[in-house]
């Protein structure tokens, strides 16, 4: 195998590993805010709420990524709405993790015991403040290593916005590829970054987690 391309190519892959963070980081923290008011919707005790947030959940669960993207880029043109692709990206990755981070949250504060919202009540704090100060907190804390595994799930996802231009880690390689006619080594170099990216972030959850534990 020959990687002696790296030499002049691996700026672009550094930039492109770049852009994929910075992809996922929006992606997960604007899907995460997202993710609470849908789960919050999800338990909601008015039923035509909850109905909606379990169609939003389903169907942004049950349909491709790859479509999502491709509708949000492409089909809000029709609508006289013409985004950039970063945008573009942001919007679907953050519409997609909020899907999942729903169900995690909403998983999270089931787990949390009943009895702790009924003494918060008793103290005279309504559902909303319970739910702040004392429910979501817990809950946080208990799903951080799934929320850990959403960005890196997305940081993976994220490849798929390639396909509407973005110069994220994928695209580039690709136009390495096609640069250098070689098929398989950028993929590999590729792979390897992606693996560190995830690796890396994987092991500074872990820390984090253990901290929590201690505190």
């Amino acid at each position: 195998m020959d990687f002696s391309f790296l030499s002049e190519y691996w700026p672009q892959f550094m930039h492109g590993a770049w852009l994929t963070l910075q992809l996922s980081f929006f992606g997960v923290l604007f899907g995460t805010a997202l993710g609470i008011v849908i789960a919050l919707l999800r338990i909601s005790k008015i039923g035509i709420v909850r109905f909606i947030a379990t169609v939003y959940i389903e169907i942004v669960r049950g349909t491709p990524m790859l479509v999502q993207i491709v509708i949000i880029y492409y089909g809000l043109t029709n609508f006289g709405i013409n985004l950039p692709g970063f945008t573009s990206g942001v919007i679907a990755l953050s519409l997609n993790s909020a899907a999942y981070m729903a169900e995690v949250f909403r998983a999270g504060i089931d787990a949390i015991d009943k009895g702790q919202n009924e003494a918060a009540r008793s103290l005279g704090m309504t559902h909303g403040m319970a739910l702040r100060h004392i429910i979501l907190p817990q809950a946080f804390r208990n799903m951080l290593p799934a929320i850990g595994n959403e960005f890196i799930v997305i940081i993976k996802d994220s490849s798929l916005v390639s396909t509407i231009g973005i110069a994220e880690l994928m695209y580039r390689t690709d136009t390495i590829r096609n640069s250098i006619y070689l098929p398989l080594e950028p993929l590999l170099v590729a792979a390897a970054v992606y693996f560190v990216m995830t690796f890396t972030l994987s092991k500074l959850l872990g820390a984090l987690e253990r901290k929590l534990k201690t505190q």
